[in-house]
This record gives structure tokens, sequence and C-alpha cells, in this order.
């Protein structure tokens, strides 16, 4: 939860001001958003092994059965 969640509309206000004016002396340097942002993979990198797994062992499994044929 943020801190700003909380808060009163009046100091709510205040703080939005207080990021706003840091945000003007900067003069193009602000970044596009004041939130962290973390590169995340949409799938979990063990899930996306998982189906390698899955995939290529059928795969193998498939060509042992042709092959025998």
């Amino acid at each position: 939860m943020k801190p700003t969640e909380k808060m009163a509309p009046k100091k709510r206000m205040a703080t939005a001001n207080e990021q706003f004016n840091k945000n003007i002396t900067q003069r193009g340097k602000v970044a596009k958003s004041l939130k962290p942002s973390e590169d995340k993979y949409p799938v979990a990198p063990w899930l996306i092994g998982l189906f390698v797994f899955v995939v290529v062992g059928s795969a193998i499994f498939e060509i042992i059965r042709s092959a025998r044929m």
C-alpha cells in the first residue's frame, strides 16, 4: 500500500505538488513514471522449462516410436 493512500486530501495534494515541483527543476531528466519499474517475465522461467521438457521429451519418444516401426 502506498503511503499517500491513507493521507488527508490536503497532505496528499501537498505531496503530489512537491513531487511535481521536483520534476520541474530537472528539465528533461524526469523519468516517464515515478513508480519503480521491474523487468519481469510474463511466465515463470521454471514453467517455460517444464514446457520445453515436455515438448522435447515427447518429440524424442515420437522419434523412437517411429524408428521402431
